[in-house]
């Protein structure tokens, strides 16, 4: 009968080395007498259970640095919490403070502009970003200004909270903020499947709440466009209206996302006529 080879592999191929010495050995009642064929089988079992150790010792490491950086978030959100309590204080004492603005972005091609819209809400409002799983495609947390970050998420949402009196990120975020520029359609009906639009659900309406609307022109022009469009003025969002231009599918129409500095300036505006005690 045909022998294994007996070449000892590297992994992962140790494993059905072993198995087809095995079943030599089953196979051919002197297989147990081939001397070469044991030492080998020794060796691949030797290198079969070294693979396995160092797969638990990356396995622990990767647990240990994701518990770091999950007490490291939670640190930083408690001095966060802290600060804004502090800052509070001080406000209802006389003193101002700056604005607090929620930046939140979806899935959109107009999110490859969050940066640069954050660098322009940040020359007059503290900003904290969250954003959609699908937004993570357009932008990276090391692309924000570092002031802004961490960039939050769905992850952030469901991973700090534990049991019973943890913060509920949502409910932080929502306290937190003053301002919030947001997404369109789910607002609208009030859904609330992510931590963008629980921040939504959850908003207090006497803070302001901007949308700026960024899609195909065939989308903007929908009639359902036009009924969120609608429900959301009635609730007393702010809508900052797209631009027309050359949008990233290639037509030419209204669909642009309005300029960073246009919708910088709508939430300044908005924060000034809505709470003029802050320092604007």
């Amino acid at each position: 009968m045909a022998h294994p080879p007996l070449e000892v592999h590297q992994h992962p191929s140790c494993k059905e080395q072993i198995l087809a010495l095995h079943k030599c050995h089953d196979d051919n009642p002197f297989a147990k007498y081939w001397g070469v064929c044991n030492e080998t089988l020794a060796e691949l079992r030797a290198c079969f259970k070294n693979e396995k150790r160092t797969k638990i010792a990356l396995n622990k490491a990767r647990a240990e640095k994701e518990r770091e950086r999950f007490l490291a978030r939670v640190a930083s959100r408690r001095r966060e919490q802290e600060a804004a309590q502090a800052a509070d204080a001080a406000a209802a004492l006389g003193g101002a403070r700056r604005p607090r603005v929620l930046l939140a972005a979806t899935g959109s091609v107009a999110t490859i502009k969050l940066a640069q819209l954050a660098q322009q809400l940040l020359q007059f409002a503290d900003v904290k970003v969250i954003a959609t799983k699908a937004a993570l495609y357009f932008v990276r947390e090391e692309d924000l200004p570092p002031a802004c970050r961490p960039l939050l998420g769905d992850e952030d949402e469901w991973r700090q909270w534990r049991a019973v009196g943890d913060p509920v990120v949502h409910i932080e975020l929502r306290r937190w903020a003053d301002a919030l520029p947001n997404t369109l359609a789910k607002a609208a009906n009030g859904l609330c499947d992510n931590l963008v639009t629980c921040v939504v659900r959850a908003w207090d309406l006497g803070k302001p709440l901007l949308l700026a609307p960024a899609m195909n022109t065939f989308m903007w022009d929908s009639p359902f466009t036009a009924q969120h469009l609608a429900a959301v003025t009635r609730l007393g969002a702010t809508v900052v209206p797209p631009v027309s231009k050359r949008l990233a599918c290639g037509d030419i129409g209204t669909g642009g996302m309005a300029a960073p500095e246009d919708i910088a300036a709508a939430c300044r505006t908005a924060l000034a006529a809505a709470m003029p005690g802050l320092l604007l």
